[in-house]
């Protein structure tokens, strides 16, 4: 099953104590398939991973294996996100006082009419106002 996949799902595989079942469900999905997200995603699943190396919670190796496993997921890039940044985008993060990057995710969504898999609550509660299946909460 496609999907569309956002930083706080993928950041919650690289650490044993952010791991579910329903996440580790969503790996597998993704695994077998191909998840969509917007170009911010790279950026922020760098730096997540970027500060957990800084606060000592993974080491450079380990974070290179990350960075490797993920690039051999089908996980692509939609260009047409950033397009619609400006307009759809700060349009979603203002009606459900989101941030404009999280919103990338819900616009990524609902135009793609794809289920958002997240960890995070605050976007999964907009998700379902826009009529958005959320994949991974539990």
């Amino acid at each position: 099953m496609t999907l569309v996949l956002d930083a706080s799902m993928t950041l919650s595989w690289c650490f044993e104590d952010e791991r579910t079942p329903a996440s580790l469900a969503v790996l597998e999905q993704v695994s077998e398939s191909h998840a969509w997200t917007p170009s911010l995603w790279r950026y922020e699943v760098a730096n997540g991973l970027a500060m957990a190396q800084r606060r000592k919670r993974i080491d450079e190796t380990y974070r290179e294996h990350i960075f490797a496993k993920f690039s051999a997921l089908d996980i692509r890039r939609d260009d047409d996100a950033d397009l619609r940044l400006w307009n759809e985008t700060v349009s979603l993060a203002n009606t459900h006082r989101l941030s404009v990057y999280d919103a990338a995710y819900l616009e990524l969504a609902t135009r793609r009419r794809l289920p958002l898999a997240t960890m995070d609550s605050d976007l999964a509660k907009a998700a379902i106002k826009e009529g958005v299946r959320i994949l991974g909460m539990t």
